[in-house]
């Protein structure tokens, strides 16, 4: 019995030993047979190229036919694989210092059109009014419909004072709207902070530029100093940027290693993993993270880590999903391939790419126009608005009188307190008017304004409160 066991197994390995070994050799016949097609066409693009060079109605130069030709072979990959000549190669190195030249927005191609991921802040195209989610479907008088990112980011680029006219689609239009915008040096003050109901810090990241972790440190430190405990972290219609700053900012919240953000390719190289390190003391306020549509690529990567890692609520609407890597490789004559060649996911697993990230809670952004339609205010023009600010009660006309006019107090002889309370009123009521206007923020900062009262009556329930030393749970 055990020597027929032994010849049975036997039998079996040799059987699995031969398909084994069929399977290889199929595996490598493949492999042989499409190396053999790629020589085969190879032979027709150069046939192809001699044909029309020595034939075509007018002289072509070959270096722009070939050229094109990459050109058109990368295209067939994905929206955000491209080639760039020297020249666009320079103008991409440009971008991620803080300082270049355009109209001020973040472009992809999506289902086969041109969309705005997002427009960066106090721009030209911001002030136009272009929006996350707008379709340009004309540059000037061309259509955009097959053109290729990198073309579109040419013709949108150029002297700085020029304009050009994109036309756009939005939902809300019944028709596609031309926007004439001026080209401008688009100088990108990464990070924002300040401060609302005196404990809760609020901090605007609008791009992952080369400073952007030491701006957020400098933010930090000062709103710190101000004794916040609280804090909001600001993605909104934040483009993305270096794959490092967007680790550093998501380092800067967490206390202990955790895995930040890892990415899945074809081969090992492809294969890395991000995570937080001790070199800097992460901040433990509880936190929430702002997202909207405009949200992309490192914006994403840090509101997918903060979530999975229960660091942070994440409040808006869903990212853009954006969440392929593409590595940079530089060409012998200058020129170089942005190539995709993994993806990004999140610590739990979660793959960002076309799925974006699911805030927590969902808040839809209001246009300005419902806030004046609710508060029953009609427009006004724009340079009465800009006077208003300069404008006080005891500039109006019939004011009420202060209790120092009554006693007959010159209210030219003010105290330096009574000076500085004014000027602190003053930027209380700026900070009101961003809260008025914006209902996500001001969502966010009512629920971290209940967040001890919360706090309080969880503790009240005994309800089991994390290890102190561990991450801040939001959830």
């Amino acid at each position: 019995m055990n020597l027929l066991s032994t010849h049975i197994k036997a039998a079996i390995c040799s059987t699995v030993f031969v398909c084994s070994l069929f399977s290889t050799i199929n595996l490598f016949a493949e492999e042989e047979k499409n190396k053999l097609n790629a020589y085969n066409k190879l032979k027709i693009f150069s046939e192809v190229l001699s044909l029309i060079e020595s034939n075509y109605v007018e002289p072509i130069e070959k270096d722009s036919m070939i050229e094109g030709a990459i050109s058109g072979m990368v295209k067939s990959l994905d929206p955000h694989t491209s080639y760039m000549p020297p020249v666009s190669y320079k103008e991409m190195q440009a971008e991620t210092t803080g300082k270049f030249g355009g109209l001020g927005i973040e472009i992809s191609v999506r289902d086969g059109v041109l969309t705005v991921v997002s427009p960066i802040e106090d721009t030209p195209a911001f002030k136009v009014g272009i929006e996350p989610g707008d379709k340009i479907i004309k540059i000037e008088d061309e259509s955009t419909l097959d053109m290729t990112l990198q073309d579109a980011v040419s013709r949108l680029r150029g002297e700085t004072g020029s304009p050009v006219t994109i036309t756009i689609f939005r939902k809300t239009f019944k028709a596609p709207k031309e926007f004439t915008i001026v080209r401008d040096i688009i100088k990108v003050r990464s990070v924002v902070s300040k401060l609302y109901q005196n404990n809760i810090g609020y901090i605007k990241i609008r791009s992952f530029s080369k400073n952007t972790s030491s701006g957020l440190d400098k933010a930090l430190e000062e709103l710190r100093g101000k004794g916040i405990t609280k804090l909001i972290l600001d993605v909104r219609n934040n483009p993305g940027g270096l794959l490092n700053q967007a680790v550093e900012v998501t380092d800067r919240f967490l206390n202990r290693e955790n895995l930040i953000v890892y990415t899945k390719g074809r081969s090992d190289e492809q294969n890395m993993r991000f995570t937080s390190h001790d070199k800097v003391a992460g901040v433990s306020y509880p936190m929430i993270v702002l997202v909207n549509g405009g949200s992309a690529s490192a914006s994403e990567i840090v509101a997918g880590a903060l979530q999975d890692l229960d660091r942070a609520v994440i409040l808006g609407t869903q990212t853009f999903g954006k969440g392929s890597v593409q590595t940079i490789i530089p060409l012998s004559d200058g020129s170089a391939l942005r190539l995709t060649t993994a993806r990004y996911y999140t610590p739990s697993g979660r793959v960002i790419q076309e799925n974006g990230i699911e805030p927590d809670i969902i808040v839809e952004m209001k246009p300005r126009s419902e806030f004046d339609k609710k508060e029953g205010k009609k427009e006004e023009p724009e340079e009465k608005t800009r006077l208003r600010r300069f404008l006080r009660e005891k500039d109006l006309k019939k004011h009420l009188k202060g209790k120092s006019s009554i006693e007959g107090v010159d209210e030219e002889d003010e105290t330096d307190e009574e000076t500085s309370n004014k000027i602190e009123e003053s930027i209380a009521k700026e900070l009101d008017e961003d809260l008025k206007k914006d209902n996500q923020l001001q969502q966010a900062v009512s629920l971290l304004s209940g967040w001890e009262v919360m706090k309080k009556m969880f503790k009240n329930l005994k309800i089991q409160e994390p290890d102190p030393d561990s991450r801040i749970s939001m959830k």
